[in-house]
């Protein structure tokens, strides 16, 4: 049977180092995938957020780690999780994954807890084949001791006892150690012909206990199914043979214990997740879904996921007047992206009809370029940033979208590379949201922490009242993000300011909260707006938070009327009041239109959607 999918839940980052080259031997090189769920317990009365640096901390050391076993660059996938209780954090994990064996670490106490639980709970709840190991397993193991008793793990140890010999180019000794030794040698005898690996070796009398810890001084290792006490189930804990083996002998044991779903009449395990609190959901996503940009600056291990993987990656950037900052952008971009790393398969500029030369430097330097008013002209065209990104889902080519603003002065490619590293490092992620340090320029000076003022001052706050999931987000107005394609054509766009904060509202509303994820991208310098054009912004941004309120509610809030915003103007010697209209458009999914379906052979609306679990 081959084990596919391995989890190694890791509190110690050296524990999971001598784990790591048995997974390798069980899992088949040319599909399997090992999971380090590194796992950062906090005391109950701390907030989760207050995990956050822990948790990159760890992040970092298991892609480290991963990093020095050269057999498995691209199979090891570290994953994070903070809690309060890690077992059962890893519970929730399994029932949410398909996961086909799970290695724990084991200091060899028969009685001593697991990740935090009795080890008898261990046993009792795990829903996949188990395996706790004592070791590390730092060699192979040239000659491997098979003790089998009949019992219902046996098929399990004896499965993987046989992995370890093929994989280690080994020998199992198969040691009938029971009192019926008769009837189980003449199970064992068919598959002693069958494996040329086994040696087979029968114990007829004698203190079982003493017998098989006598062989195995001759001997690397043991693996044997994992008996347990008789009595209660939910009593259980190692019985007489473990125990004897774990306290008589300092040689690596594994022992197995198959799923419960292969035991008939057992109760189901317990460990259901349940319904968190909002603000403990927050800060367990916050400490989750955070990352940094410096944790994937290795661009050669990004370039060798994004191939194994078989994706694309497409960098849309939208322009209105930016003659200043063009150029520099798409130089930085193309050299350290394209060429240095081919971690871009392109990029594009999306106009939004500038009257500087923003078009002619991006076509100077060989960049293609739309203007968005002239991209699927049957569904018209309307103003705003939100509209040029909608339609550049149309002349994107990549599986992977990246957007940045292009008015940045200090253009670094962590604000691309940032962006995409989570999204091939986590499937479940589908949208990563960029934050960063926005000073505002006062005269001739940069005030350090001025930026972001509309953010601040309107959008953390209507968040908070109305769509708290999403309280956790640093900086939900940026305007560098990246996401699946599959996740953004399958939402609406709002054409002007509300497009961020609708595409975080819609994202989270039909694929989860754990779809979205951050990251730190450092300093950002940009041209600072003035305050009607920040009033204006808030006046959209408020519409589109009302508009998604009313969707949710099926109530209206808004007349036509309140769409029209009062200026207040004011000349030498007098003030007078000028009313404009602010309102975004909203524009449908992408995936509703024809013309996008037959361009990238898309299925019918109607066959879409994604279930939570596939992100």
């Amino acid at each position: 049977m081959p084990f596919d999918q391995i989890l190694i839940p890791v509190e110690d980052v050296e524990a999971a180092r001598g784990l790591l080259p048995l997974a390798s031997a069980l899992c088949p090189a040319e599909r399997g995938e090992i999971t380090l769920l590194g796992l950062v317990a906090l005391p109950p009365e701390r907030s989760l957020s207050h995990g956050t640096a822990e948790a990159r901390a760890l992040r970092q050391q298991l892609m480290a780690l991963a990093a020095k076993f050269p057999e498995l660059p691209l199979r090891v996938r570290p994953r994070i999780r903070v809690s309060h209780c890690p077992w059962e954090e890893v519970l929730h994990f399994l029932q949410a994954n398909r996961v086909s064996l799970m290695l724990l670490p084991w200091n060899g106490d028969p009685d001593g807890p697991v990740l935090g639980a009795p080890l008898a709970r261990v046993l009792q709840e795990s829903p996949c084949d188990l395996l706790l190991v004592r070791g590390p397993i730092r060699e192979p193991w040239r000659r491997i001791l098979l003790p089998v008793r009949g019992g219902p793990y046996t098929q399990l140890a004896v499965e993987v006892a046989l992995a370890l010999a093929e994989a280690w180019e080994g020998q199992v000794t198969l040691l009938h150690a029971a009192s019926e030794a008769r009837r189980v040698a003449a199970a064992f005898r068919p598959l002693a012909r069958q494996f040329p690996r086994i040696t087979r070796q029968m114990v007829l009398h004698g203190e079982i206990a003493q017998a098989v810890l006598e062989e195995l001084r001759h001997h690397d290792g043991a693996v044997l199914g994992a008996p347990t006490r008789p009595g209660r189930e939910e009593a259980q804990g190692l019985g007489p043979l473990a125990r004897a083996l774990s306290q008589g002998t300092e040689k690596p044991l594994i022992l197995a214990r198959a799923a419960r779903a292969f035991l008939p009449g057992q109760p189901r395990p317990r460990g259901a997740p349940a319904q968190l609190p909002i603000s403990v959901l927050v800060d367990k996503w916050f400490a989750e879904n955070t990352f940094d940009a410096e944790e994937f600056s290795n661009l050669e291990e990004l370039v060798a996921l994004k191939r194994a993987q078989g994706v694309t990656i497409s960098l849309g950037l939208p322009t209105l007047n930016e003659e200043a900052t063009i150029g520099p952008i798409l130089d930085i971009a193309r050299e350290a992206l394209m060429e240095r790393y081919p971690l871009l398969d392109e990029i594009v500029v999306i106009d939004s009809a500038s009257t500087d030369r923003t078009r002619e430097i991006a076509q100077e330097k060989g960049v293609p370029v739309y203007i968005h008013s002239e991209i699927l002209p049957e569904a018209g065209s309307y103003r705003g940033k939100g509209e040029a990104l909608w339609k550049s889902l149309y002349v994107l080519r990549g599986d992977l979208i990246v957007w940045t603003d292009t008015d940045i002065t200090n253009y670094h490619p962590r604000f691309i590379y940032g962006l995409i590293g989570p999204l091939l490092r986590s499937p479940r992620i589908g949208l990563v949201k960029g934050f960063y340090r926005r000073p505002i320029r006062v005269g001739e000076r940069l005030q350090a922490g001025g930026g972001g003022r509309v953010t601040e001052l309107v959008a953390r706050p209507l968040i908070n009242l109305f769509f708290p999931e999403l309280s956790g987000l640093i900086q939900p107005l940026s305007g560098e993000y990246a996401g699946r394609r599959e996740i953004l054509e399958q939402v609406p766009f709002f054409t002007g300011y509300g497009v961020e904060i609708g595409l975080l509202i819609d994202i989270l509303e039909r694929f989860g909260l754990w779809s979205i994820a951050q990251v730190d991208l450092q300093e950002r310098i940009h041209r600072n707006q003035d305050l009607e054009a920040l009033s204006k912004m808030a006046f959209a941004i408020i519409q589109v938070v009302i508009r998604r309120l009313e969707d949710r509610h099926k109530i209206q809030l808004l007349e036509e009327v309140n769409r029209s915003m009062k200026l207040i103007r004011h000349e030498p010697g007098r003030y007078y009041l000028e009313v404009e209209e602010i309102g975004d458009a909203e524009r449908p999914p992408m995936i509703t239109l024809p013309a996008y379906r037959e361009r990238f052979r898309k299925q019918e609306p109607a066959l879409l959607g994604l279930p939570p679990e596939r992100i």
